[in-house]
């Protein structure tokens, strides 16, 4: 048999994690160190591999229920390789040191299972009820797989440059930063999307670190029943269209 498809093999190399093409995640296990993936992300594997769902504690339970912040994981063990994959979406692999790093947990593929996470607010500087942003800290020390549609722009942020970002274009960000959630509008109603031209909620970033972007605004699921008031309205909290576009993912 003889195909270009033969040119598509597995990548050989050392590291835990690799990734085999930009939309294919290849991670190593030797038996000591688990790894925590997306319910669901697996498409192939070598090896002795077990797969188990991931226990939460009540707390992370609690913590999901108020905030619609979360992962959903299974707990990947044993020695071997598995490959990771979801939605044909580009794969990142980024190092995390003890400064930390906040993602929108939907773009989390896989972690280290010795890494800690926990749900955060973002507060609108307005105060509405709703229209907060919550986000996932994780710190610690290890390797985490992020995804995102098409390929990101990593913007740097310095006490003498500030960088404003979309709310649902926004990835993952420097622990450290100072944000703050705001919609830039034409009048004292937040109610009221800037003039005619579509943008509204950003994330103002401060300090010294990283943003991670994607080139994708989060849009709605075809057929999707998006929440009403006023998170809705600007697609984001826990019944806006950000929320449902998620929520949906994870199902």
């Amino acid at each position: 048999m003889q195909s270009p498809l033969f040119s598509y093999t597995e990548q050989q190399t050392q590291d835990r994690y690799a990734v085999q093409n930009p939309q294919l995640l290849r991670v190593a296990l030797t038996g000591h160190d688990d790894v925590l993936a997306r319910k669901g992300a697996m498409v192939a594997y070598q090896g002795l591999i077990d797969f188990d769902g991931e226990y939460q504690n009540q707390t992370q339970r609690r913590a999901r229920a108020n905030t619609g912040e979360g992962l959903d994981l299974m707990r990947c063990s044993g020695q071997g390789t598995v490959y990771f994959a979801n939605l044909a979406q580009y794969i990142h692999v980024v190092e995390v040191d003890q400064e930390g790093m906040t993602v929108d947990s939907a773009y989390v593929l896989a972690l280290d299972s010795t890494l800690h996470t926990e749900a955060i607010a973002v507060d609108s500087q307005y105060g509405i009820s709703g229209s907060g942003k919550y986000q996932l800290n994780i710190s610690g020390r290890g390797q985490v797989a992020l995804m995102t549609s098409g390929q990101p722009l990593m913007m740097h942020v310095t006490p003498e440059k500030y960088v404003s970002v979309d709310s649902d274009a926004i990835v993952a960000w420097s622990s450290s930063l100072r944000v703050q959630m705001q919609a830039q509008t034409h009048s004292s109603s937040v109610r009221r999307r800037r003039g005619s031209t579509g943008e509204g909620w950003e994330l103002s970033f401060l300090g010294q670190g990283f943003v991670l972007v994607q080139p994708s605004e989060v849009m709605p699921p075809q057929a999707a029943q998006i929440g009403q008031g006023v998170g809705a309205q600007f697609g984001v909290g826990q019944h806006g269209a950000h929320a449902q576009n998620q929520n949906n993912a994870w199902n």
